[in-house]
């Protein structure tokens, strides 16, 4: 037989596949990154080590330290404003000591027996801000099953319990530690960096009435090292100690200081965040302009403006409260109260420095409501027209403000 002669259009085929294959003019060729362009290497792909028995791998990452301001709830005084910190990977007890499963977490212990029992293991106490890391997962949610508050997860919004360890199944982060809310308090390793007495200790986790404040991995609390309480426990790390520390500076300044004047352009800022429902409210009366402005510091680093003014209209006017926020040299409305036909007067309340008083009035009495300060948020008393200031205490909540809303007008 013969040998076949290729055809022509086996050729030509060979041919296209030929030049297909060589480099296009005009496309650019790959070329290989810098180490500049290289990833940060907590996203890059690194198998993880095998963890000891119970314990869990916290991977090197960035961890958003304590809230972002604007962000509620939040403790100004507490809690870092959201700073960048990176740590190293570490090693995490699943669970509070003694790290089982079915087991009722260990109380009663002072720091320095907490230390020892970890160091027993081969371990040691965790730092605030890796029990943080831990807790916030790689997404530095808010709680550690996201950024929505639900108190059934953890079973927050009430007295510390001693539940089993993993009883609460869904209660866990990203990193699968498990059990950091809703239960026992626990011991670090860090001293409470937030001024007052330097031999404080920081405790993480727990549980307490205000769930979505306590159950937010940013929340700690201080604690005598000398201490033992029913309620507090520890879990163990391992791996070299990460150093960095929460620092917060303090600045106090005075609860409750009236302007000399009210500048222009602060004015004009007041005037532009009024919410739609009050000028809805004032139809007919006017715009309103505040005459009387104070700066209101109800907890170290945070600071409100509190501006008093009213609405003139043709045979009468309407007064009221604006309470902004400054953050980042901006103003956010917080809140708004009546005053009535009054342009309202300001004061602080005797017992604490987290709770205004506006007075004002009607054509039939004086009048008097409460704003105070919780968490990064305002809320208000009912409207009170007879009083004493032996009265003060008497404070009860009316439909305002979780959402910075204004109330509909009391008084006419």
């Amino acid at each position: 037989m013969s040998a076949t002669r290729p055809s022509t259009s086996v050729h030509l085929c060979w041919l296209f596949v030929a030049l297909a294959c060589r480099e296009t003019p005009g496309r650019p060729t790959p070329v290989e990154l810098g180490p500049d362009a290289a990833p940060p290497p907590w996203q890059a792909t690194v198998k993880a080590p095998t963890p000891p028995r119970g314990m869990v791998w916290v991977p090197e990452g960035a961890l958003v330290a304590g809230t972002p301001e604007g962000r509620v709830p939040r403790l100004a005084d507490q809690e870092m404003p959201g700073q960048q910190i990176v740590l190293r990977g570490f090693f995490m007890d699943m669970f509070a000591h003694p790290n089982e499963e079915g087991a009722i977490p260990r109380t009663g212990v002072k720091h320095a027996e907490a230390e020892a029992l970890c160091a027993e293991q081969g371990k040691r106490l965790c730092s605030e801000l890796e029990w943080e890391r831990a807790c916030k997962g790689p997404e530095n949610s808010t709680y550690e099953y996201g950024d929505r508050y639900r108190a059934d997860v953890c079973s927050t919004g009430r007295s510390p319990r001693m539940l089993p360890n993993g009883y609460r199944q869904g209660c866990r982060s990203e990193f699968g530690v498990r059990d950091m809310h809703g239960g026992v308090w626990e011991w670090t390793s860090s001293r409470w960096g937030r001024g007052g007495d330097p031999k404080l200790v920081a405790l993480r986790g727990g549980n307490g009435e205000a769930g979505d404040l306590v159950g937010r991995c940013a929340n700690a609390t201080p604690r005598a090292p000398n201490s033992a309480s029913p309620t507090v426990g520890f879990r163990c790390c391992m791996g070299e100690l990460n150093e960095a520390r929460v620092a917060v500076p303090v600045d106090r300044g005075k609860a409750l200081d009236a302007r000399p004047q009210v500048e222009p352009s602060v004015a004009l800022r007041l005037e532009a965040i009024v919410p739609e429902e009050v000028i809805g409210a004032l139809e007919g009366y006017g715009r309103w302009h505040p005459t009387a402005l104070w700066d209101w510091r109800p907890i170290s680093n945070t600071r409100f403006l509190v501006g008093s003014g009213c609405a003139e209209g043709a045979r009468a006017q309407r007064c009221g409260v604006l309470v902004a926020e400054v953050v980042g040299g901006q103003s956010q409305f917080m809140a708004w109260v009546w005053s009535g036909l009054w342009p309202a007067t300001v004061r602080l309340a005797t017992d604490t420095r987290s709770r205004l008083w506006v007075y004002g009035g009607d054509r039939t009495s004086q009048l008097r409501q409460a704003v105070w300060f919780e968490a990064g948020r305002l809320r208000l008393g009912e409207v009170q027209r007879r009083f004493s200031p032996a009265s003060e205490w008497k404070v009860r909540p009316a439909r305002a403000s979780d959402d910075g809303a204004a109330l509909a007008d009391p008084v006419h």
